[in-house]
């Protein structure tokens, strides 16, 4: 094997993709010691993708005190790489921020709209922001307001709208925004399709795990429903119903809407910026991965874009998974050339991720041993 690519998404609660990466690195090496090994560590829009592009492209930190989730100041951390600007929302909205003081009625995403500003003042003129582990269900309006959206009630009185205020608001304005933000693409990555709010929206399948009970849970719904209908009127646009627009307590529907961007799969957006085709074009092996493989992993996780991205190069692509629960349809299907799973001894969560990174190691050397295996054989048959 002289060259083979990793790109796995981070096994959460167990091993990140930085771990994983170093983990390859190391075996591959050991087995293959000429082997070019290009490591990718990627993440899909939430926590962890800020750190994979400063380690995979070698972008930047830098580090600001912003707005938090409940108002209070802390340090939020974004990366630069020439003139584009990492920014994950949960470095300055995160859920872990809020601890057990969860309340997406009162919760703001105004520390994110803080980063952007300090970015477009830095000279940045293309934004990729991460979508995932928010604590938050403004649809987007904090960070508006930090760009200079104006919010507006029944009597003409500007506000910054909360989850719990989005019924509130009887007009916006986003006219300073758009000036701000004149001559800067705004991406938006996540890896989830749920409309602004329904049964299958921000709300209802979001908010519980964020703090709300039923009712709340309803009541923000409402304010969703309010919002969209105005940003409908608004802009003309179906954007309430477009896929990710529930993303991040509704912030996918705010960046299309108050921010004048585009909704990406998570995935594809990195593997565009990291110029996947370029790095793999060549691979003997690609590796990529996930915790579990699931009816949900074919539809835009990972390890959905890595084999989109192999399978259209004609490159073996193998995932090495914690667990599959069989739903995921043939490895062939997809792309695959095999699966692996670590969890071999069908441990419960506890316990696994105690062991998580030697089960891994071991899931990996096995893989190699047979690759070494494969090419001595091949060699073997080619002098007989």
């Amino acid at each position: 094997m002289k060259k083979c690519v990793v790109v796995s998404d981070s096994f959460k609660g167990t091993l990140s993709s930085l771990q994983i990466c170093r983990i390859c690195d190391e075996h591959i090496r050991a087995v293959f010691p000429d082997c070019e090994v290009v490591t990718l560590p990627v993440a899909d829009g939430g926590e962890g993708t800020v750190d994979c592009f400063i380690s995979s492209l070698g972008a930047v930190p830098v580090r600001r005190m912003v707005t938090g989730p409940l108002g209070e100041k802390t340090e939020a951390v974004y990366a630069v790489l020439g003139n584009i600007a990492f920014i994950e929302m949960a470095s300055a909205a995160g859920l872990p921020m809020v601890g057990e003081r969860k309340d997406p009625g009162i919760t703001t995403t105004y520390g994110v709209g803080e980063l952007i500003r300090d970015a477009v003042g830095s000279g940045c003129t293309s934004i990729l922001l991460g979508l995932g582990g928010s604590a938050t269900n403004d649809a987007g309006c904090g960070c508006a307001s930090a760009l200079g959206t104006v919010f507006c009630d029944r009597n003409g009185r500007s506000f910054i709208p909360t989850g719990g205020t989005l019924s509130e608001i009887a007009d916006y304005d986003v006219s300073d925004t758009a000036s701000l933000l004149e001559g800067v693409s705004v991406t938006a990555i996540c890896d989830v399709r749920n409309p602004l709010y329904g049964e299958n929206g921000a709300a209802f399948v979001f908010a519980p795990q964020k703090g709300a009970d039923s009712s709340q849970v309803r009541s923000l719904d409402k304010g969703l429903r309010h919002l969209g209908g105005l940003i409908r009127e608004k802009t003309g646009r179906p954007v309430p119903e477009t896929e990710g627009a529930g993303a991040a307590g509704g912030f996918g529907a705010g960046v299309i809407a108050f921010l004048g961007g585009e909704l990406k799969p998570g995935i594809e957006a990195v593997l565009d910026v990291l110029d996947f085709e370029r790095i793999a074009s060549g691979a003997d092996l690609v590796i990529t991965g996930e915790g579990k493989l699931d009816s949900q992993s074919f539809q835009g996780k990972v390890i959905d874009g890595v084999s989109r991205r192999t399978r259209g190069m004609g490159l073996p692509l193998i995932a090495i998974v914690g667990m599959d629960d069989g739903t995921a349809g043939e490895p062939e299907d997809h792309g695959l050339s095999a699966v692996f799973t670590t969890n071999r001894a069908s441990l419960p969560f506890e316990q696994l991720k105690l062991r998580a990174p030697d089960d891994y190691a071991e899931a990996l050397d096995n893989i190699l041993q047979l690759i070494l295996l494969s090419e001595r054989m091949g060699g073997h048959n080619d002098k007989e």
